[in-house]
């Protein structure tokens, strides 16, 4: 990136106290510790830390100037800019930056599966074109501004990963990405404890297409319940729908499990191609579907995405399978946990031979329906046919307590930490297990992961 700090200024409705207002800026960073030469360090006051402490070490390692909320005055040879919340002018700086742009961009958003299905789309889109996408999973109010500042003029599209947890973000976020292309994967209950209720995450997802223009499109899993309500609503945005459903614009057939793969035929309007994916799962199938739509509508080839889509590898702590010297098959899922994220990962499970062994913890920011959820996810891995369960945590204790409501029911073990549970589980697996470990990132169960490879 290139911005005057005087434009930035500008961008943010920002005074500059000090320094050479044509002072070029060529990145923006967050992280004190992370700082370039020529960087505008964006300092964010947090519940224990406020990162205006760090402001002179950002500059002996290079910045060229810092946002501050703290200062009304300052002199210094370095670029110091006063704004009301260095958060706001962060969204307001990547909404400017963004504006300098015109290719298009695919906002991805849903209760699960956001990370994955944008790597997806992002691989299948490279086939044809120089594409951007957010790294890891950098889709929050300070993570998706940061990603914006990734753009150049060579690329040709991008596809932003946009998450939300609470009321009024995804407006935000929408704001500053302007997303002309959105995919949404579903509407589960994944933060809401906030939100209050599945049709409120809903309403607040689909302010992802407040930027729309003529000729949006808005993608849509069909198979998703509250998704596929909207199919006689919105009539002024076109809508693309991927799914199971045989009303879906974009469909599998013949799907089949190969080893640890899945290959299966996608039907679409413009034709049908094979496509093998080195991964399991259903809901897999989906994320791909979903990447062969963006692709083809954006004016794309099938057989050339289906063809990126065989490269794709799941990134660290989703669904990763890993098999030890020990003789163990170990799914490391352990990045973040909600109800239907975890049944996804159990009918991965049930697909690979062996015993089948479920380690799950805590599912965080459930609220009102956190100890019918956690029951709920018990009961589905009795009925899968897991053969031992594992929990850790307080919350996750009714996941053991809905197992044993099933008729035949696993043998159930819970424990307060990864580290009692990990000990239990070394003394007590068998070569040939499958072992499933997932919990919400809070209960850190990849440290369980870690002890088991």
């Amino acid at each position: 990136m290139q911005m005057t700090a005087l434009e930035i200024a500008e961008a943010c409705g920002g005074r500059i106290l000090c320094g050479d207002p044509q002072t070029m800026i060529t990145s923006v960073s967050t992280d004190s510790r992370k700082i370039s030469p020529g960087a505008l360090f964006v300092p964010i006051r947090g519940e224990r830390t406020d990162a205006h402490a760090y402001i002179s070490a950002t500059f002996a390692a290079g910045a060229a100037a810092t946002l501050t909320q703290n200062d009304t005055e300052k002199q210094d040879n370095h670029v110091w800019i006063a704004v009301p919340d260095t958060v706001e002018a962060l969204r307001r700086i990547a909404a400017a930056y963004r504006s300098r742009f015109t290719l298009p961009v695919i906002g991805i958003t849903g209760s699960v599966g956001k990370t994955t299905t944008k790597e997806m789309v992002a691989l299948a889109l490279s086939s044809r074109w120089n594409t951007m996408k957010t790294e890891g999973n950098q889709n929050s109010q300070v993570g998706l501004p940061l990603t914006m500042f990734r753009l150049l003029p060579e690329h040709e599209v991008a596809v932003i990963e946009m998450g939300m947890s609470d009321f009024g973000e995804m407006a935000r976020l929408a704001q500053v990405a302007r997303p002309q292309y959105a995919v949404m994967t579903n509407i589960g209950v994944s933060h809401i404890q906030q939100l209050g209720s599945q049709e409120n995450i809903l309403s607040e997802k689909l302010h992802i297409t407040d930027a729309f223009l003529p000729g949006s499109i808005l993608f849509l899993n069909g198979d998703d319940p509250h998704l596929a309500g909207l199919r006689h609503r919105m009539p002024a945005v076109r809508k693309v729908w991927f799914g199971m459903a045989p009303w879906c614009d974009y469909r599998p057939e013949q799907i089949e499990r190969q080893g640890d793969g899945t290959k299966f035929t996608a039907h679409s309007p413009w034709g049908s191609v094979t496509v093998e994916l080195p991964v399991p799962g259903a809901h897999n199938v989906r994320n791909a579907l979903a990447a062969l739509a963006v692709t083809k509508e954006l004016g794309g080839d099938l057989q050339e995405a289906a063809d990126a889509l065989a490269g794709y590898a799941p990134l660290a702590m989703r669904q990763q399978i890993h098999r030890t010297a020990h003789g163990l098959t170990v799914i490391d899922d352990s990045y973040n946990a909600s109800p239907d994220a975890i049944y996804s990962s159990l009918e991965v499970l049930g697909g690979i031979p062996g015993r089948h062994v479920a380690v799950l913890a805590d599912m965080l920011e459930l609220g009102a329906i956190e100890k019918k959820a956690h029951e709920e996810v018990g009961l589905c891995a009795a009925r899968g046919g897991v053969s031992l369960l594992v929990t850790v945590g307080e919350r996750a204790r009714w996941i053991a307590a809905g197992a044993r409501s099933y008729a035949a029911p696993p043998a159930c073990h819970s424990f307060r930490t990864n580290e009692e549970a990990l000990a239990f589980l070394r003394a007590h697996l068998q070569p040939g297990d499958v072992v499933l470990v997932k919990g919400s990132r809070g209960m850190h169960t990849d440290e369980i992961v870690k002890g088991l490879l």
